[in-house]
C-alpha cells in the first residue's frame, strides 16, 4: 500500500523515519524543509507540497500539532477537501480534541474516505527506538489494513472500540503521565531545597517499587540538568487543557491535573515551551506559598 507520512516534527520524524526503513516508497511533507531532506537521504520522497503528499498515496498518516493545522494541511475548509481525502484512509496519530476527532471522520466518510484515530504515547526517544504504545479507533476492516504499517511505527497495539474512543483513552493515559512527571520534578525541587544528594536521590527512587522507564529517563534529565526536549513542555501543556476541556464537559474533578496545569503554563509563560516538560521544575522553584 502506497503511504505518506505528514507532520515531522518531535515524534513525527523519528515516526517516519522508522516507517521509511521498512518500507520503499514513502512519501513524506513537512512545512520547514530539515526534517524532510534529512528523511530523503534516507530514501524518502519529499512531496513539494501537503496537497501533492496527500494525493500521492492511498494510507496517509498525520502527525500534526493541533487541529487547525489538520484542517490547513488536508484543506477541509475548501472544494479540494474532497479530492484530497476521497480513496484515501486518513490515519490521525497527533492527539486532538475527541469531538473534533469525531466530526472529521464523517467529514471524510462523507467525502468518500476512510478515517482512523490512532495517538501514541512515548517520548522522542521512545519513537526513535519504534516502541511507541498505539491506541486506535475505527471501522475493523480499515483497521486491518493499516495495522501492519502501524506496527512498524509501534511497539503494542490497543483496540479502543469506536472514534473517538482512542484519543478518550490518550487522554487519560496523559492525565496520569503529566501528574507523575510534574510530581517528580516537584519531589526533585524538594530534595534540592533540603540540601538532598541528587545522585542518590535518583538512586534510591530508580530502586523502589515506583520506578519506571519514564520515571528513570526523567530523573535522569532532572539530575544532570539536561532539558533537550524529548516531550516538549508546551505540547503537554496543550494536552493538558484537552484534558481539561473533556473533564469540564463530563463534571469530573481533576485537582492534581489542575495544579500541573498551572505550573505548566506557568513554565510556558516563563519562555520555558520548547523544552522538556521536566523544566516544569524551573516554574515550581519559583512558586511561592501564600503567606501565613
Amino acid at each position: 500500500m502506497e503511504a505518506a507520512f505528514l507532520g515531522l516534527g518531535l515524534m513525527g520524524e523519528p515516526m517516519a523515519a522508522n516507517l521509511q526503513r521498512r518500507m520503499a516508497g514513502l512519501v513524506v511533507w513537512n512545512r520547514s524543509a530539515a526534517a524532510a531532506d534529512r528523511l530523503r537521504q534516507d530514501g524518502a520522497i519529499v512531496a513539494s507540497s501537503a496537497r501533492n503528499a496527500l494525493r500521492s498515496a492511498s494510507l496517509i498518516f498525520l502527525m500534526l500539532g493541533n487541529s487547525d493545522a489538520v484542517n490547513e494541511v488536508l484543506e477541509r475548509e475548501t472544494e479540494a477537501f474532497s479530492d484530497n481525502v476521497r480513496g484515501r484512509v486518513v490515519v490521525n496519530m497527533g492527539t486532538v480534541a475527541p469531538d473534533y476527532s469525531l466530526a472529521l471522520s464523517r467529514a471524510i466518510d462523507l467525502a468518500g474516505g476512510h478515517y482512523v484515530e490512532c495517538p501514541v504515547s512515548g517520548s522522542r526517544n521512545v519513537a526513535l527506538a519504534g516502541e511507541l504504545v498505539a491506541m486506535i479507533s475505527g471501522p475493523e476492516q480499515v483497521i486491518e489494513k493499516v495495522m501492519p504499517l502501524v506496527r512498524l511505527m509501534t511497539s503494542d497495539i490497543y483496540l479502543c472500540g469506536d472514534i473517538p474512543g482512542a484519543l478518550r483513552t490518550k487522554l487519560a493515559v496523559n492525565l496520569f503521565l503529566i501528574t507523575m512527571v510534574t510530581g517528580l520534578a516537584e519531589a526533585m525541587n524538594f530534595a534540592v531545597s533540603q540540601g538532598v544528594d541528587t545522585e542518590l536521590f535518583r538512586r534510591i527512587l530508580d530502586a523502589g517499587p515506583m520506578a519506571s522507564v519514564v520515571s528513570s529517563g526523567k530523573l535522569e534529565k532532572l539530575v544532570s540538568g539536561d532539558m533537550e526536549a524529548q516531550a516538549a513542555l508546551r505540547d503537554v501543556e496543550f494536552i493538558a487543557r484537552l484534558i481539561r476541556a473533556e473533564a469540564e464537559k463530563s463534571a469530573v474533578a481533576t485537582p492534581m491535573l489542575d495544579g500541573c496545569q498551572t505550573l505548566l503554563e506557568n513554565a510556558v509563560e516563563m519562555g520555558e515551551g520548547h523544552l522538556d516538560m521536566v523544566a516544569v521544575i524551573r516554574a515550581i522553584a519559583q512558586h511561592r506559598l501564600p503567606e501565613q
